[in-house]
């Protein structure tokens, strides 16, 4: 949100009120707070009449810092609040005053404060500037009555932004505005199903804004030299990770907020949907299945989409038995064949469901401020929503859950999430703007959890497309509604790329898009993309995706990058567990695994996949990719070529193929990646 007009004037309508002088500073034992009052002091007079900014700075681990803005300390503390352990309590941290100066330091992060003077704090880490809070960065505004506090964390030159969730833009952010607001909108605009107020930057730190509801972001864009963030209200709450790699940032961010849960090992195979709109029924869903297997492509999941519960009752948890008159027995058809199975789910329970009146009468749904069972026509008619703040509501709607779980089923995909309203009453009394995002926290939660218990540890996936802070420690996530082109291919992996420096370990996209249909060049060609992501899934809207309805090359593309996968597989699953060891993506932007490297800073048609292994996909029908390899020897998986870079090449694939090289630097990942494939094996 913008409040400026330049560096001179605020914006029409807005009025500001900045801490200018410094008139306290309260050094404690762990803690370090700091009091400016917004005029600067001339005599006795100068104290009437004024406001007074707060800001607390503590420690919850080494090399992390809190910082707590606060105007009106009397206000009560508003509910949600992001899940992170608050019980933290760093004994390593210090504080003290020298000259002019107050601090607190932990690790090699510190904070340093003025005693007097203009009100200003600067980040350092090993002695060196690393951000600072300049004068007039923090600031309260109010404009059409709401008032929101603003700060500012300065940018040093050249410094560049990645993160705020999974966002389909450019993957640097410096010079966008981004608001952290879940929505419904697709791959091709600036909206998002999974916002995540936490950014790095290329010079190793990361910042959450710990704020559950809409925060604003500002990124080099309003004032061009820092980053912006701002919320409603009267206090803002924001942790620095101090890195002092991008790496370590985000070990040190899921360390206080969770680290992904380890998916179970098939989960990594080819997954195969009925798709969205398509006729299905058990008939044609084996015969699918079997010419996959006979055509040498086996798949580890299948997946009912929507049309497993008859239409306009979605959720009612019940199989449309017009098309599956016996559910359990086709469940164990389907699981003889060592193949698991995934349902579509969503929160919303159309008024049309048997589920409603039940929910409805036990209150186990959204209520209007007023009392009612809220509605809307969106989806599907007169649908409610299922309060996840209610203990009892999410033993309802587990209970459901868990009914299916007990026939044979093995997942969920968890849709949707995110078109939730503002003008509702919770059960616990949360906010309801604050609830917009956290919703899906909540969602995802309460069916992993399930999972969890009913399946064991290690054996819990769901398949979720919204998400917010904390989200992570629920996989898999999903890119949402792509389309079946070229650049929609290109702006869901800067999604995927952006979502991964948040600390979300696999990722996943619907292979040749979601919207439409591919051509049967571009269905080949991103085939080769998907298998080489974490999680694989053939699904679209009104068209199912199995290769012979493209054409006879497309099952020999599949049924090769499938098998590639599977002889990848045990590097896969050792990133898998670095992932869940350290909050490290599978699917890996080139700055987080090459940060000394300013050529990687912008590279967003390129990746790793884990920490050895360099995947460029082809985003075009002539096979033409341009590519860079950082410094270090790199082995082609397919020529067994070997280049040093680093250097920039060019070449020109079938569609068998694709610029895919390991680092030899990359410890036991060469002998196991350069032994999984090599010319004799170019079309298994």
């Amino acid at each position: 949100m913008k409040f400026d007009q330049g560096q001179w004037a605020l914006l029409p309508e807005t009025e500001a009120i900045y801490p200018i002088t410094v008139t306290d500073v309260r050094v404690e034992a762990n803690a370090l707070t700091l009091t400016g009052y917004n005029h600067q002091i001339h005599s006795r007079a100068s104290y009437i009449h004024g406001t007074v900014i707060t800001a607390r700075f503590s420690s919850p681990m080494p090399d992390v810092i809190r910082v707590q803005v606060t105007h009106f300390k009397g206000r009560r503390e508003r509910q949600p609040a992001f899940d992170l352990d608050y019980t933290l309590d760093n004994p390593t941290v210090t504080t003290g005053r020298d000259g002019d100066h107050a601090w607190l330091k932990t690790g090699g992060l510190s904070v340093s404060v003025p005693t007097s003077g203009e009100w200003q704090y600067t980040f350092q880490r090993d002695g060196d500037s690393l951000t600072a809070s300049e004068p007039r960065a923090v600031g309260l505004f109010s404009r059409d009555g709401v008032t929101y506090l603003r700060e500012q964390l300065s940018l040093q030159a050249g410094e560049t932004v990645y993160g705020l969730g999974e966002r389909f833009g450019a993957f640097v952010k410096n010079g966008q505005a981004v608001d952290i607001w879940n929505e419904d909108g697709g791959t091709n605009s600036e909206y998002a199903y999974k916002n995540v107020p936490f950014y790095v930057t290329s010079q190793g730190y990361g910042v959450l804004v710990n704020h559950p509801g809409c925060v604003s972001f500002e990124v080099a864009s309003h004032h061009v030299s820092r980053v912006q963030f701002s919320a409603a209200g009267h206090s803002l709450d924001y942790y620095l990770f101090g890195g002092p790699t991008m790496k370590a940032a985000l070990e040190q961010y899921t360390a206080l907020n969770g680290r992904p849960a380890l998916p179970p090992a098939w989960s990594f195979g080819l997954w195969l949907s009925t798709s969205f709109t398509t006729n299905y029924n058990e008939r044609d869903i084996l015969a699918n299945i079997d010419r996959m297997v006979a055509l040498g492509i086996p798949i580890s999941v299948f997946h009912f989409d929507c049309f497993w519960m008859r239409e306009l009752t979605w959720s009612s948890f019940l199989w449309d038995e017009r098309n599956f008159p016996d559910p359990a027995g086709m469940l164990r058809r389907i699981k003889d064949k060592g193949i698991k199975i995934c349902l579509w789910i969503n929160p919303y329970i159309a008024e049309a469901s048997p589920l409603f009146a039940e929910g409805a009468a036990g209150g186990y749904l959204l209520h209007t401020p007023d009392g009612d069972t809220y509605q809307a026509d969106h989806w599907q008619p007169g649908i409610g929503f299922v309060d996840f703040t209610n203990p009892a509501a999410r033993d309802w709607y587990t209970g459901k859950l868990k009914a299916l779980l007990d026939m044979g089923v093995d997942t969920f995909k968890t849709d949707f999430g995110e078109r939730i309203p503002t003008d509702v009453r919770y059960h616990n009394g949360a906010d309801s703007e604050r609830m917009h995002n956290y919703y899906t926290y909540l969602y995802n939660q309460t069916v992993f959890e399930l999972l969890r218990r009913e399946k064991g540890d290690g054996e819990a996936v769901v398949f979720a497309r919204s998400a917010t802070c904390g989200g992570q420690k629920f996989p898999v996530h999903w890119g949402g509604d792509n389309s079946s082109t070229y650049p929609s291919m290109a702006e869901t992996l800067r999604g995927g790329l952006s979502l991964g420096l948040c600390g979300f370990g696999y990722w996943s996209h619907d292979i040749s898009g979601f919207n439409d249909t591919a051509t049967p060049d571009l269905y080949k060609r991103w085939v080769a993309f998907g298998l080489l992501s974490s999680h694989s899934r053939l699904h679209g809207s009104s068209s199912a995706r199995m290769p012979w309805l493209f054409d006879e090359e497309a099952v020999e593309v599949l049924r090769f990058f499938n098998r590639l996968k599977t002889h990848l597989m045990p590097y896969l699953l050792d990133m898998s567990r670095e992932a869940h060891k350290s909050g490290w993506p599978m699917l890996r932007a080139m700055v987080l695994e090459f940060p000394d490297d300013l050529t990687c800073r912008y590279l967003d048609m390129q990746y790793m996949l884990g920490s050895a292994l360099l995947v460029a996909p082809i985003f075009n029908p002539a096979g033409d990719a341009a590519y860079y390899l950082p410094e270090g020897d790199w082995r082609n998986l397919f020529t067994g070529e070997v280049v040093s870079g680093p250097t920039w090449r060019r070449d020109k694939h079938d569609y068998f193929s694709l610029p895919l090289w390991v680092h030899q630097g990359r410890g036991s990942a060469w002998d196991c990646l350069t032994a999984v494939f090599g010319p004799e094996h170019r079309r298994v």
